[in-house]
């Protein structure tokens, strides 16, 4: 059967109309396919009032869309997966197609096999971007897990491949594995600067010694993720093992260095970060070009420097230690660039340019154990890390939800320009590497 028939003969459902619900929603209904879609029941008349001049079938519950619809897509928190599947699963249609959009799928997958019936496929997806970023270009993992006739995954292999990403077959527990290396710690740096910003009272952006490229991209990536709603990046630090243990190692990195680095123990902080250096990049060819410098990310900033200021020294202990615990936990992150996200690309970017320009790296650490400027950011900073690993290893969703949003509040006025200059700076990255 072709596209255009699937298109008259198929009726695609969205369980879950948040940020990532709508852009499928939406999208699918511009491509031309009938779509129906539902949020919790409280929402049902703001809905469809919103939805009123749209194509799309806004429905009062999951039910109504496991019943009629030949693929349901459930995007809803990992948190509350279990017990959404469980409501809705068992009205799945005979025959029919259900997969998820979580972060992490071994609880998704858990409650699909739970409370699905046995006659229904199971072919689930992971867009590995925020509901900002256009998807066309960006990585989509398919994930086949169980499947019963070919032309079902054409089925929704078609629905997935209008959306232009560029798509990764996976296993559940490969995807886990991935989005753990790729993204765990990356959340985890970014959250931790705002975090030790509003610790210390400060807006970077007002004070010269963050003003620069590399600290723009800090910035920028920082206010980004705190834009976005808080259970986006909980569902991957509390449902994924494999983060836990990543985002952990973070934290104990960025105490130990710091440790080395306020006693003095300079030789001791360079041989174990040159051990850290050759681990992660000691396998690139000579020819390999950085995938990012400090040039091109000189003009994505939200503050002003001071005319003839140039860029302080920094001992840049975020990235040390995002390098330092890859070393620790054997990780590769250039194994997985195929899945990797835009914040995933710019961290693996700065942590490059930090480490594999010659003789920068050794500066940092010169500077880490001779200037007391950034002692007590580095401080705040490991403070924060310690926090988000606390609030990861207690399993806590409510307690990640409270600290994450009293940050948001903190940094809230600032959302729209950062998300603005956030977007440019991303589309010139991902055009030039």
């Amino acid at each position: 059967m072709s596209i255009e028939e699937w298109k008259k003969t198929k009726l695609v459902g969205v369980i879950g109309m948040g940020d990532m619900g709508r852009l499928f929603a939406n999208h699918w209904n511009s491509q031309g396919w009938k779509v129906l879609a539902c949020d919790q029941e409280s929402h049902y008349e703001k809905l469809k009032e919103e939805f009123a001049d749209s194509e799309i079938e806004i429905v009062q519950n999951g039910h109504y869309v496991s019943r009629k619809c030949d693929y349901i897509l459930y995007c809803v928190e990992a948190e509350n997966i279990g017990k959404i599947v469980s409501i809705y699963g068992p009205s799945t249609k005979v025959g029919s197609i259900v997969g998820g959009q979580t972060s992490c799928k071994a609880p998704e997958m858990a409650a699909f096999e739970a409370h699905l019936p046995s006659d229904v496929d199971i072919i689930s997806c992971h867009s590995l971007h925020g509901p900002k970023v256009n998807p066309e270009g960006m990585p989509l993992v398919i994930i086949r897990h169980r499947n019963t006739e070919e032309w079902k995954f054409e089925f929704v292999q078609s629905l997935l491949e209008s959306l232009k990403s560029k798509i990764v077959y996976l296993s559940a527990e490969q995807h886990d594995k991935i989005t753990a290396d790729t993204q765990a710690v990356t959340h985890a740096a970014f959250l931790t600067m705002g975090k030790a910003w509003q610790a210390n009272g400060q807006y970077p952006w007002q004070i010269s010694r963050w003003i620069g490229g590399l600290e723009n991209a800090k910035m920028n990536i920082s206010l980004r993720i705190y834009s976005n709603k808080w259970h986006v990046y909980a569902g991957l630090a509390i449902s994924n093992p494999a983060a836990k243990v990543q985002i952990q190692q973070y934290a104990s990195s960025a105490g130990d260095l710091y440790k080395l680095m306020i006693t003095g123990k300079e030789q001791e902080l360079l041989d174990r970060l040159t051990a850290a250096r050759d681990f992660v990049f000691g396998g690139l060819k000579k020819e390999h070009s950085l995938l990012l410098s400090d040039e091109i990310l000189e003009k994505f900033s939200l503050g002003t420097k001071p005319l003839g200021e140039t860029q302080k020294p920094n001992s840049h202990l975020s990235l040390l230690s995002i390098v330092d615990s890859w070393h620790k936990l054997k990780i590769n992150p250039y194994d997985h660039v195929i899945c990797s996200t835009p914040l995933f690309r710019i961290w693996l970017g700065v942590t490059e340019y930090v480490f594999c320009t010659p003789g920068l790296l050794e500066q940092c650490i010169k500077h880490s154990i001779t200037n007391q400027d950034f002692r007590p950011d580095d401080l705040e900073f490991v403070v924060a890390a310690r926090t988000w690993s606390k609030v990861v290893s207690y399993g806590s969703y409510k307690l990640y939800e409270q600290e994450f949003n009293d940050t948001q509040k903190y940094f809230a006025h600032m959302f729209p320009e950062a998300t603005r200059i956030g977007n440019e700076m991303i589309n010139t990255i991902l055009s030039t590497t």
